[in-house]
């Protein structure tokens, strides 16, 4: 039987900053499903505003191939060795409270992943599909000789995900809602799409706003003064204080991302009585093949006013998504309510190998039973979409 040959040189990353910027994006850029998340800039400034380190639980071990020949960057994943399950929006608690009842340590686990960030998109980038088979295959063999309980690589492409599953990974399933632009010229012929009794919801919400006296302003890019940046971390950081957790990012995360790539990048601010109270910020992507996507990312309010999270972080950004021809808006990880605003349920998908080979076999059987469960959840909300028949 012929063995393909790989003679890839393979590389083991302490940080995203040991790997050329330029030669990382131009790899990114010969993706089926890039998204500035990936982009070297996002991934380096999570590292040097110290959100996705060592000390917070993300140790990178970025992995790189290169070709000997060229000595160029064949492919790449952004891999991290983790000491707990924040931040990761695919839940594996369970799996670990499971492995500490048998008095197994299921931490340090390696995680293929953009910390904080629940989007589907490349995960594996590749030169091509050798590369591509071939940075798989090292994943899984890297796990497997490291002293490690699992490996796991969310939101890859379904591409990606087919190939690790040809490698022996598990696959898992879940859900996100996602609006789809039909070519709307504007916000109105969107709610004239809708059942009578959403569309009426949806204005009364956006009355309720008006009536209030709040007022938005909508940046871009370079648009956004350091003034923005400082009151909108006030408002995500308040976000985490309501449930009485601890932010992922910083102000000097935000910061770097607004200097380093600005194209990408929308803010919202709402305003009453001449002073700012609540913001969001979102990420997107125009692409002249799909139209671009939108990602509905973060948002925070230093004053209650009845629907005013509805405004900033949905209405918003979704008038920008049709004024701006953008195709997809994300809003994001869970929400049932996003239905009820035009946004329609979205498999997502996911790539897990343990090292342990009966909790392996225990949770290919769990994973079966939840994809059934997925599937019919799907089906049932798809029953109860809120556009007209």
């Amino acid at each position: 039987m012929n063995q393909e040959r790989f003679d890839y040189l393979t590389g083991i990353l302490a940080s995203p900053l040991e790997v050329d910027a330029a030669e990382w994006n131009a790899l990114l850029a010969r993706q089926a499903q890039p998204t500035p998340f990936l982009r070297h800039e996002f991934l380096s400034a999570l590292h040097t505003a110290r959100c996705a380190v060592p000390d917070s639980g993300w140790a990178p071990q970025f992995v790189t191939l290169t070709d000997p020949a060229s000595g160029r960057l064949a492919a790449a994943a952004p891999v991290y060795l983790k000491g707990h399950s924040y931040g990761e929006y695919v839940f594996d608690w369970a799996w670990a409270d499971a492995y500490k009842r048998n008095g197994l340590a299921y931490y340090p686990k390696l995680l293929c992943a953009v910390p904080f960030t629940p989007v589907q998109g490349t995960r594996l980038m590749a030169h091509d599909e050798r590369a591509l088979r071939h940075l798989a295959a090292t994943l899984v063999a890297f796990a497997e000789q490291a002293d490690v309980s699992s490996l796991h690589v969310l939101f890859p492409t379904d591409a990606e995900a087919n190939a690790l599953t040809e490698l022996g990974m598990m696959q898992r399933e879940g859900v996100q809602f996602h609006w789809l632009n039909d070519g709307y010229r504007d916000f109105d012929e969107f709610l004239s799409t809708l059942e009578q009794k959403k569309r009426k919801n949806i204005r009364a919400e956006r009355r309720k706003v008006r009536e209030a006296g709040v007022t938005f302003r909508r940046m871009v890019g370079e648009d956004i003064s350091d003034a923005d940046w400082r009151f909108f971390s006030k408002c995500y950081r308040q976000t985490y204080r309501e449930h009485f957790s601890s932010p992922y990012l910083n102000l000097d995360f935000f910061r770097m991302i607004g200097e380093s790539m600005p194209e990408n990048l929308m803010m919202v601010i709402a305003e009453a009585d001449g002073k700012p109270i609540a913001s969001s910020l979102v990420v997107y992507q125009r692409d002249r093949l799909t139209g671009g996507t939108l990602y509905g990312r973060y948002w925070g309010a230093l004053e209650h006013v009845p629907c005013l999270h509805f405004e900033t972080a949905y209405y918003q950004p979704l008038e920008f998504c049709i004024e701006a021809g953008l195709a997809v808006f994300e809003g994001g990880a869970q929400g049932e309510h996003k239905m009820a605003r035009g946004f329609m349920p979205t498999v997502t998908r996911s790539a897990h190998w343990l090292a342990h080979p009966a909790f392996s076999d225990a949770v290919a059987n769990f994973l079966d039973n939840e994809k059934n469960h997925i599937h019919a959840y799907v089906d049932e909300l798809r029953e109860h979409n809120p556009f007209k028949d």
